[in-house]
């Protein structure tokens, strides 16, 4: 993996889980069905939202940044320094900046966690399957897998039950390595401005040209 596509790894650690409630349905009872169904109508309603976000990887090292999002389509995740990586898709593509590497990536939207949760409308009948249900003393866990198996590893979102939102999650690759990300303070908001969710490649255009 280069460290490129390890910085999107870590960026979309979050859009992977909060991706969760496109889900492919496990045989699940009545009572699991519903807290499910209660968390894709919460997600479904954050049509805006801001918020701060802890992010701490297997070693215990942890960034801090902010969020912003607009479905459909539109996120950014900017790391506070010295993380230097910068994280933004603007509906189509996901680009990804990394200040310190000075690299610049982009990846189709459709071909990244970020499509599921940024779509108009989540899915219950495609995408992972969930394996667990959890009550929490203040709400629940729910825990999820690729549907397809294409990707190994799993995925729990953490809500909170009374008032019912959205605290975190933790991504658990195939060699069993958790990334945690806690959410502060998220909350629903209205007219984001739309330059937020615009990142245009920073580095010279055909260096070269014009030399002799």
């Amino acid at each position: 993996m280069t460290l490129s596509r390890r910085s999107l790894t870590l960026a979309l650690a979050a859009a992977s889980l909060v991706a969760t409630p496109a889900l492919a349905q496990a045989p699940l009872s009545a009572a699991d069905k519903a807290l499910v169904d209660r968390a894709v109508a919460y997600l479904e309603g954050l049509t805006e939202a801001k918020g701060r976000f802890i992010q701490t990887d297997h070693r215990g090292r942890a960034t801090t940044g902010t969020l912003y999002m607009k479905r459909p389509g539109k996120a950014r995740f900017a790391y506070d320094a010295p993380s230097g990586l910068l994280v933004v898709s603007d509906g189509g593509v996901v680009s990804v900046q990394d200040k310190r590497l000075k690299t610049f990536d982009q990846y189709p939207l459709g071909a990244t966690p970020l499509s599921l949760f940024l779509a108009r409308t989540i899915r219950l009948d495609r995408g992972v399957t969930i394996s667990r249900v959890q009550r929490l003393a203040d709400g629940f866990t729910i825990t999820a897998r690729d549907g397809k198996k294409e990707t190994a590893g799993q995925i729990a979102l953490t809500f909170t039950d009374a008032p019912l939102a959205l605290t975190g999650w933790t991504v658990t690759d195939a060699q069993g390595r958790p990334t945690r990300v806690q959410l502060q303070g998220l909350e629903r908001a209205a007219g984001l401005d739309k330059s937020l969710f615009v990142l245009k490649d920073p580095r010279p255009k055909n260096p070269g040209r014009g030399k002799v």
